[in-house]
């Protein structure tokens, strides 16, 4: 049931779906949920608002939301108006001195400040924290066992959850971007969004992490929307690995939500950005969005 429709109820309908939502809010209250924003929820306005205000209500009913963001589209915006050129390698984004500078100015800048704006206008208490603010993110380096090289693309090696803590503690919605301070170079490094938000749930020991994404989740057929996997132990992965299932982008994201649950996050998800309240059909009622490990 979409937002509009429960407006459109009876008044003594929408208490029973406020009622319904109540076991799912006892559950959450108090506890830590990590959300990493990114993709078409962040460029279609009617989404984005709806990610906002799922946000602020969460934090409201006394869920202690983590907003983790990437920037993609504004990055390669920027890039084109000075005129360089975006370039991926194995689906990161290749970084050098000049890219680093812009990847620093729009997600520390920008689109963090865009959000934390959204956040208030909304009615909740937003603040942005960049990797480097307080040694919340330290990295060295990425590099792959075949050498690959892909510039300024770090890979984290520590998460001091601290400031992020304190904030939560404060009342504040913490709003994180992905760029680290480098341990092994005097630099900082471009960080990719999923792996720095399943990195940072398990140092909040978050009771879930929520990827928005583009696809509905994991499906058993990429082309077949009616294959999504609802629901999937951390211990079937390898074998849907052999079978191909899981391939491509999906990997890191995979990837990701296996760590976390093993280190100890309760539940991870991956789940579709593109359906208006995605995050409060996830967390308040028993729909269920996407795919999720345990």
């Amino acid at each position: 049931m979409s937002m509009d429709e429960i407006k459109a109820l009876h008044p003594e309908d929408r208490a029973a779906v406020l009622v319904e939502a109540l076991p799912y809010i006892q559950d959450y209250y108090g506890q830590t949920v990590v959300v990493k924003y990114g993709g078409n929820a962040m460029i279609n306005e009617e989404l984005k608002d709806a990610v906002i205000h799922d946000i602020v209500l969460l934090s409201l009913i006394g869920v202690r939301v983590v907003v983790v963001h990437g920037g993609g589209p504004e990055i390669s915006g920027m890039l084109k108006k000075i005129g360089k050129e975006s370039r991926f390698v194995n689906g990161l984004r290749y970084t050098d001195r000049e890219t680093m500078d812009v990847v620093q100015m729009i997600l520390c800048g920008k689109v963090n400040k865009d959000l934390v704006t959204l956040l208030s206008k909304a009615g909740g208490k937003g603040v942005g924290l960049g990797g480097m603010d307080g040694g919340l993110f330290l990295a060295k380096k990425l590099t792959d066992q075949d050498g690959t090289d892909y510039g300024y693309v770090g890979e984290i090696t520590e998460v001091d959850p601290k400031p992020v803590v304190d904030m939560l503690d404060a009342g504040y919605i913490p709003v994180v971007s992905t760029v680290a301070r480098g341990v092994d170079d005097d630099t900082n490094y471009n960080i990719n969004a999923d792996t720095a938000a399943s990195k940072l749930a398990i140092a909040l020991k978050a009771k879930k992490l929520i990827l928005l994404t583009d696809v509905r989740g994991l499906l058993r057929d990429p082309k077949d929307d009616s294959t999504l996997i609802h629901s999937l132990k951390v211990s079937e992965v390898p074998a849907l690995v052999k079978e191909g299932v899981v391939s491509g982008g999906m990997i890191p994201k995979v990837e990701c939500c296996v760590e976390a649950v093993r280190q100890g996050v309760e539940r991870a998800n991956i789940q579709d950005g593109r359906v208006k309240h995605s995050i409060l059909m996830e967390l308040l009622s028993t729909a269920g969005v996407g795919t999720m490990f345990h």
